[in-house]
């Protein structure tokens, strides 16, 4: 690094992104992140007082990315159906291009975010927040019939594990997928207009 350059949490993140695509979550440290970034690992520290820490800022940013991309479907000036599928729709690609993609670093994702477990229940909250305001949105219109809409979105993110939480990755690229993801969708969506 050079020594004009100042050194930010998120040049950090994106070194130990790179790190652990590289050694894997069991192998990578803090002072291979020091080294990649030609610092020392107290450096590092600064920043992130331990690997801990470290790890989860990483998956929370990793997180992050999918919420930031589905937050535009919340305020979208469409009705709330379409938003709604959409957002599901773009929750389950988002999902997929990340296994799909880049497998090992999935793979090292699913790992850490095993011992984030806070981070992964704030990403989860974040999400059936922006599904509450869709579904919110549909009964104010009078399209949802539900009394609780905050209820009915996390049940409906619960409907649809499937086809988001990484335990079922394997699955995401088997044939007939997609038409099982719509018929769910439509089921769901059923429900809501009671």
């Amino acid at each position: 690094m050079a020594a004009s350059e100042t050194l930010t949490a998120e040049r950090i993140l994106e070194v130990t992104e790179e790190v652990l695509r590289r050694h894997g979550p069991a192998k990578a440290t803090v002072v291979d992140v020091a080294r990649a970034l030609g610092v020392s690992h107290g450096t590092v520290y600064r920043h992130f007082g331990t690997k801990a820490a470290l790890r989860e800022a990483v998956t929370k940013r990793w997180l992050d990315r999918t919420a930031s991309t589905l937050a535009r479907y919340v305020t979208e000036d469409r009705g709330p159906e379409d938003r709604l599928r959409d957002w599901l729709a773009g929750l389950f690609e988002a999902k997929r291009q990340k296994a799909g993609g880049d497998p090992e670093l999935f793979a090292t994702y699913s790992v850490l975010a095993e011992d984030a477990v806070d981070v992964v229940g704030a990403h989860i909250d974040e999400l059936t927040g922006q599904l509450t305001e869709i579904v919110r949105a549909g009964v104010d219109a009078g399209v949802f019939t539900v009394s609780d809409p905050a209820v009915a979105a996390r049940t409906v993110f619960q409907a649809t594990g499937r086809f988001h939480d990484p335990s079922y990755a394997r699955e995401w690229l088997k044939p007939g997928v997609e038409a099982e993801f719509e018929a769910m969708v439509e089921l769901l969506l059923r429900g809501l207009r009671g």
